[in-house]
């Protein structure tokens, strides 16, 4: 049985390789009308206790166009939201479903759908990690850069969940991460040591700072994520003042190379983190970024599922 939760875990180098090649397959399919009904019968749960509209929108047309079917569970509509233990969830839907991907808040959740289920468990989001979409920017580097292996990505802002990610995938890669944020906003030790051990196998390495200049000196990507994520609202106020020299903007992304490309991973709050006029410029690939989703996740459930 096949989990996709933890990034770093869950993926070998060689696994890494052999699902983005099987997404670029299905997105090609796609394109020219190819049916690829991979998940024939397959029915996947899906489980939100975040709202989203990405991952929703993703995970349900992927299922769909792969043959299979996706069943929406709201926290608010199951009995997981109203007290039921997550050990009798995972033990109930674990007799009607083949697989279940989760978008929630604690981690743990997500690690004990797996220890005390049956099926594959797909993380989907959680405060930790987010490798859904860190599948779906490496395959968008890897279309517009040719390769993902040397690159360099500069990653810019809070260090949360996105930051945890692209750590362990970069890495993994064989590419070269930079992560500049505040201090006391820092990606925790555990990723960056994770990283590190990829990283001295692939090539790769991971540099951590507090300074953005410093993170996107010569950067190939720029990624940047909003400075306040769900269930930090209360924060925002503080979060702006401390993240303000943060700001992806064109004088910052001047010290990235000429051809940099600008990821973000959306919503993105114009203004905030990133300036109009980057994120509309023709460097911002953020929209073929959210396509990529669709084919990325794809390729997730045909490696969970079939």
């Amino acid at each position: 049985m096949k989990h996709y939760i933890d990034f770093y875990r869950d993926l070998s180098i060689d696994d890494l390789k052999n699902i983005l090649e099987l997404a670029e397959d299905l997105k090609k399919k796609t394109k020219a009308g190819i049916p690829h009904p991979l998940l024939q019968g397959k029915t996947l749960g899906m489980i939100f206790s975040k709202s989203s509209t990405r991952t929703r929108v993703a995970f349900e047309v992927a299922m769909y166009q792969l043959g299979g079917h996706a069943l929406f569970l709201s926290a608010n509509d199951i009995q997981l939201g109203r007290g039921e233990t997550v050990s009798d969830t995972a033990q109930v839907l674990s007799r009607m479903l083949d697989g279940i991907m989760i978008r929630t808040f604690a981690h743990k959740d997500v690690e004990d759908l797996a220890k005390y289920g049956s099926i594959p468990i797909i993380n989907g989001l959680t405060d930790d990690q987010h490798p859904t979409q860190v599948l779906a920017d490496l395959l968008t580097i890897k279309e517009h850069k040719g390769t993902l292996k040397g690159l360099k990505l500069s990653y810019v802002g809070d260090g949360n969940n996105m930051a945890n990610s692209l750590i362990q995938a970069c890495a993994k890669a064989g590419m070269h991460i930079a992560v500049a944020s505040p201090e006391e906003y820092s990606c925790p030790d555990f990723f960056v040591e994770q990283g590190k051990a990829d990283a001295s196998k692939t090539g790769g390495s991971v540099f951590m700072t507090t300074d953005p200049v410093a993170a996107v000196k010569d950067a190939d990507v720029v990624y940047t994520d909003t400075w306040t994520s769900m269930g930090q609202e209360e924060e925002k106020e503080k979060r702006v003042a401390i993240f303000e020299k943060y700001q992806v903007n064109k004088d910052l992304l001047s010290h990235a190379k000429k051809d940099a490309i600008f990821l973000h991973c959306l919503p993105a709050y114009r203004g905030y983190e990133v300036t109009e006029d980057v994120i509309d410029s023709p460097c911002s690939v953020v929209f073929d970024e959210a396509e990529n989703r669709l084919h990325a996740h794809k390729a997730i459930l045909v490696h969970c599922l079939s």
